[in-house]
């Protein structure tokens, strides 16, 4: 039988769980987008406020690690999984701030490849928020990564097509560029997401 001399720390796993509901959050509000007549300054907003959300949960997660004494897992996993989880918060908010400043949604209809790359980070976001509980026990997280992992490989192929639909001549110079900044904003959360499930699995294995 394993014994561990850590000590059981609720607060961390509570702080990861709300940390990764929090983007679920965000990716249910990128997927508002594809609505006819959405408000888009509106759901640029709420990103924002889920946003600083985001930021207070990472804040509260560094003074936990700070001020507790021995950590359920080493100190550097626990900082490194906070920060990756805020920075596919940042990308999120980032992709509907561009899209309202850019003035995208006044196009007939954004490519459907933009909300194809969309969907998959709304599917990376649920399966990562269905797993951060499992931290405590460390079981049962395998499916999570490599899910996550093959969602990464689903964002990358919609975004090479985006690309090619971006440079195919349908659109103007100008809202190529504009778009182009949209699609790397969404290719860069698909990596964070990945980021995060491979940190996950390097806390998995060490702690197995």
């Amino acid at each position: 039988m394993k014994f561990s001399f850590r000590p059981v720390e609720g607060a961390f796993y509570d702080l990861f769980t709300s940390a990764a509901l929090n983007l679920v959050k965000g990716t249910e509000l990128l997927n508002e987008l594809a609505l006819p007549g959405v408000d888009v300054q509106s759901v640029s907003d709420r990103l924002t406020d889920v946003e600083h959300d985001s930021d207070q949960i990472t804040h509260d997660l560094y003074k936990k690690i700070n001020s507790t004494f021995i950590t359920p897992f080493d100190r550097a996993d626990i900082y490194s999984l906070g920060s990756q989880l805020d920075d596919v918060m940042d990308h999120l908010e980032a992709v509907g701030n561009l899209l309202y400043l850019y003035g995208l949604t006044e196009l007939p209809s954004l490519p459907r490849e933009m909300h194809e790359l969309i969907n998959v980070l709304d599917q990376q976001s649920k399966v990562t928020a269905e797993a951060m509980p499992r931290l405590r026990t460390m079981k049962d997280l395998e499916e999570y990564w490599i899910e996550v992992n093959r969602l990464e490989n689903d964002g990358d192929r919609a975004y090479r097509m985006l690309l090619v639909r971006l440079f195919s001549g349908e659109y103007d110079a100008l809202t190529v560029l504009k778009m182009k900044e949209v699609a790397d904003e969404l290719e860069a959360a698909c990596d964070a997401f990945e980021h995060v499930a491979n940190t996950v699995e390097t806390i998995a294995v060490k702690e197995s």
